[in-house]
């Protein structure tokens, strides 16, 4: 019997754990957080969250000339989520399908796919949208409205090239009530998500679950997240110690805003993040300095 030397690249020790799995346990832990955005806006939530999707799936099975194999591995259904999970939920559905594209082909496919990519897709599409539509990416619809599992905003349904009319009913997220009207919601309010915001922006305490289950699974680095809380806290605290009128606190900083589902879900991508111990803090160290 001959023997059959084998070569390969790094790492040479595995836990066994495929692409597949570790991208669809990725997708269990954000279950909850869209569970919630479906609680808290109603249908517009689903409309946003499926259309966000579809169109990510659809984008790259075309990309990929109808080779369905790249769908089951999971990754472009956790961008999907990921990215409609940072959206308005009255956003125009053809301007999340529109973003969704412009993130899987930018962020994605001109890298050279799975595993090329330089920077996070979802943030790349949320990115190309808050460029083009600045305006559609600032509204913030009411959250648990009444009606909000009876019926649809109307700018939700607007046709493309077309001024999309929205509810009388608006809402300001916790930064910018701070920010313009000097009002501080209750940390209470914001763990557990009672407020308004991005469709999965809202509830920290889901957000913090999902990401402790992938840490407990070893599918993301802990060090990531943990070096951008620790970094935004320490100069939130700063600035707050110097001004408490003008700067929130830190529980406040952390959780408001989508940094809690940005340091979780988006800086512990494993394509784009850092391997390394050091990298990994000096990584979630200089986000979290950009992010104040």
């Amino acid at each position: 019997m001959s023997n059959v030397l084998k070569l390969s690249s790094s790492p040479h020790i595995t836990s066994g754990a495929g692409v597949p799995a570790i991208m669809w346990q990725v997708v269990a832990a954000l279950v909850p957080v869209c569970a919630f955005a479906v609680f808290l806006f109603g249908l517009a939530a689903v409309m946003t969250l499926t259309t966000a999707v579809a169109a990510c799936l659809v984008t790259e099975r075309l990309a990929c000339r109808g080779d369905a194999s790249t769908l089951c591995v999971g990754s472009v259904a956790v961008t999907g989520l990921i990215y409609g999970l940072t959206l308005p939920a009255d956003l125009p559905l053809w301007m999340t399908a529109t973003g969704a594209v412009a993130g899987v082909l930018l962020g994605k496919v001109a890298f050279g796919g799975l595993g090329g990519n330089a920077f996070n897709p979802a943030l790349v599409g949320r990115a190309f949208l808050q460029a083009a539509f600045p305006a559609a990416m600032t509204h913030w619809p009411q959250a648990m409205s009444g009606e909000r599992f009876t019926s649809l905003p109307d700018s939700l349904l607007a046709l493309p090239a077309m001024a999309p009319a929205y509810d009388a009913i608006t809402s300001a997220t916790p930064l910018a009530a701070w920010k313009f009207q000097g009002q501080a919601a209750e940390v209470s309010d914001l763990l557990i998500g009672m407020t308004t915001g991005s469709t999965g922006e809202t509830c920290a305490l889901l957000i913090l679950l999902g990401g402790l289950y992938l840490v407990f699974l070893r599918i993301v680095n802990w060090r990531i997240p943990a070096a951008i809380f620790l970094t935004a806290g320490v100069i939130s605290a700063l600035f707050n110690s110097i001004d408490p009128t003008q700067y929130p606190t830190p529980l406040f900083t952390l959780t408001t805003g989508g940094l809690m589902l940005g340091a979780v879900f988006m800086a512990t991508d494993p394509v784009a993040s850092p391997l390394s111990r050091a990298g990994a803090w000096l990584y979630g160290a200089l986000i979290g300095v950009l992010v104040m």
